[in-house]
């Protein structure tokens, strides 16, 4: 049975083209969603771009007929402008001067009306729970929704390996169909493997014994940088291995790096470390600079009207980076802070030179970039359009790197299976361009406390 889903103004602000993803179903617009859309268009950053484009595709189905009384879309469906239904009553705290409740009266009518479904769909929470206490069934937007987060990819699998096999890895590699895994019976079962996912291989006469490899065209080969020890670091567990093996390889090879993992697992520490190692301790001419973007937790990436240039604006979303500048420059962490100036210094000549450079996010938008160590930052604050945006700007001999913990999200409207971190790392699952890797809980290398916590919160 065909049904009818009304549209909140923040599905439109989120994902533009979302009138379009409803098949032959009917799509319904409120009228005050249009007049939000109208307050909205003249915004600068993301927001307003996306406003113009929703805008743009409803002049292009006006084209097509009276949207009053409805446009047949290319899907087959309807899109429909519904003005308000004076005549519903809503409870008396449901005040009708509010946006929201606007949208709740058309839903109530056009359910008292219709014998097919009437859905709202919207990415307001609190607007959702509204519905359902006036029986209206309410919905997120879903098409850019990915696996929760305990089902999304991990980009590492542990594996075992016949014995004679595991002996002939370092020299030879392995086949990936000669590797098995167990179920939750015990009962032996070959694993789904990805180009360019990481292995842990275990002999299976002695599963002490492991190594350390990854999936490369049918075969499973060992990792080539792990003796490598970047600004000098050396990974510290498993994961690390895998972060260095990726972070690494050059452009040409990985130009994408996806890294997940909880505050604490060396994410933005090792990126910086790799990238000073190529630039300053052995240039290899790979990379013109590093250049880091951290978006702001804000719903837009507007850096706003304060003095100041670009750089000073800015400068609090660094902090973070600065952090990890000051334990690479000087590793020595008796005697770090000893003369705060000195370590002061060390970091703005590196800043001064043009080695790392920092950026607003918003100003990446319609540049290319050529050669760059591009480090994206708390990318779990980016929607799946940001993500494309910012991916889709690398040129020639770049390399970008996204970090992020898809657990820690601040950016209202985005969650765990909607942000542009895990909406990329699932769609680039298995690319040859592209590398990732999870870094789990127990390899978090902040403190002893930080791990303690881990165990007990």
């Amino acid at each position: 049975m065909e049904k009818t889903y009304v549209l909140d103004t923040n599905v439109l602000i989120q994902a533009p083209y979302a009138i379009e993803c409803f098949e032959e179903n009917e799509v319904i617009l409120p009228m005050t969603v249009l007049e939000e859309l109208d307050n909205l268009k003249k915004d600068e950053g993301e927001k307003g771009a996306n406003v113009r484009k929703a805008i743009r595709i409803l002049e292009t189905y006006r084209g097509k007929g009276n949207l009053i009384e409805g446009v047949e879309t290319e899907q087959g469906g309807i899109l429909r402008v519904e003005k308000n239904y004076r005549n519903v009553e809503l409870p008396s705290d449901l005040p009708e001067y509010k946006s929201d409740n606007r949208i709740l009266k058309i839903c109530v009518g056009l359910a008292k009306e219709r014998e097919e479904q009437v859905i709202l769909v919207t990415k307001d929470i609190l607007l959702r729970i509204k519905a359902q206490l006036l029986g209206i069934q309410a919905e997120d937007f879903t098409t850019e929704q990915v696996a929760g987060h305990e089902e999304q990819y991990l980009g590492r699998k542990e594996v075992f390996v016949p014995e004679e096999l595991f002996k002939e890895f370092k020299k030879k590699g392995i086949p990936v169909q000669n590797v098995y895994c167990c179920d939750e019976n015990g009962k032996s079962i070959c694993p789904e493997l990805f180009e360019n996912e990481f292995i842990i291989l275990k002999a299976d006469q002695s599963s002490k014994k492991t190594q350390l490899g990854r999936v490369e065209k049918g075969m499973i080969r060992k990792l080539e940088y792990k003796k490598a020890a970047p600004y000098g670091v050396s990974p510290r567990n498993v994961g690390q291995y895998f972060l260095q093996e990726a972070l690494m390889q050059p452009a040409e090879k990985a130009p994408l790096v996806i890294v997940k993992g909880m505050a604490g697992t060396s994410k933005t520490f090792y990126s910086l470390a790799v990238g000073l190692e190529k630039l300053m301790n052995h240039p290899s001419g790979e990379y013109r600079r590093i250049l880091i973007c951290r978006p702001n937790a804000l719903f837009d990436s507007d850096i706003g009207f304060l003095p100041g240039d670009e750089q000073e604006k800015i400068s609090p979303l660094m902090r973070p980076i600065i952090d990890n500048l000051e334990q690479l420059v000087d590793s020595n962490d008796k005697e770090r802070y000893l003369n705060e100036q000195e370590l002061s210094d060390k970091i703005q000549e590196i800043f001064d030179r043009g080695v790392i450079q920092t950026e607003a996010l918003t100003f990446i938008r319609g540049r290319s970039l050529i050669k760059t160590y591009l480090v994206i930052d708390e990318a779990q604050n980016m929607t799946p359009a940001q993500i494309k945006g910012i991916i889709t700007r690398a040129g020639k001999d770049t390399k970008i790197i996204l970090l992020g913990d898809p657990n820690q999200i601040d950016r209202p409207y985005l969650d765990d299976r909607t942000n542009g971190l895990s909406y990329a790392a699932e769609h680039m699952k298995g690319s040859p361009l592209c590398w990732q890797i999870t870094l789990l809980p127990e390899e978090c290398e902040r403190s002893s406390l930080a791990m303690d916590a881990i165990r007990r919160l």
